[in-house]
C-alpha cells in the first residue's frame, strides 16, 4: 500500500509540470476563394501576426503539397496555453464589432481571400 501510494504521488509530481505546460494549437481549414494570389494571403498572414504578437499569438499557413485534398490550406496559429488563445480570440471577436479596428480591418482581407471550412484546437505537449 505504501509503495502505491508513492509510486501515485510521483507520478502525479512527475505529470503536473506536462499538463500546465500545453502550448495551445489553433487550425482552420480554408480554401482560397480565387480572388487573390497566395503572396496577398502572406502579407495579411504577416499582418495578422504583427496584430497578434500583442496577445502571444502567431499563425503560419500550411499549403498542400502531398494530401488527398490539394485545395485545402491550413491556419496553425500558436498560443503558449488556451487561456493565452482565449484572450486573444476574445479580441478579435469584439474587435469584429468595430469596422475600423485592426481585427476587422484584417478579417474583411482575409474573408476576401479565403473561407474558412472548419476550425479546431489542440492542446500540444
Amino acid at each position: 500500500m505504501k509503495k502505491t501510494c508513492l509510486a501515485a504521488i510521483a507520478a502525479a509530481t512527475l505529470l503536473a509540470p506536462i499538463s500546465a505546460s500545453a502550448e495551445h494549437l489553433d487550425v482552420i481549414a480554408m480554401e482560397m476563394t480565387g480572388a487573390c494570389p497566395f503572396g496577398e494571403v502572406l502579407t495579411i498572414l504577416k499582418d495578422f501576426n504583427v496584430w497578434g504578437e500583442g496577445f502571444g499569438y502567431a499563425a503560419k499557413i500550411a499549403a498542400p503539397l502531398q494530401a488527398e485534398d490539394l485545395t485545402t490550406y491550413y491556419w496553425l496559429g500558436t498560443s503558449a496555453n488556451a487561456a493565452k488563445f482565449g484572450a486573444a480570440w476574445d479580441a478579435w471577436r469584439d474587435g469584429q464589432a468595430d469596422p475600423k479596428s485592426t481585427p476587422a480591418k484584417l478579417q474583411a482581407r482575409f474573408d476576401k481571400c479565403t473561407k474558412n471550412k472548419r476550425r479546431t484546437g489542440f492542446d500540444v505537449y
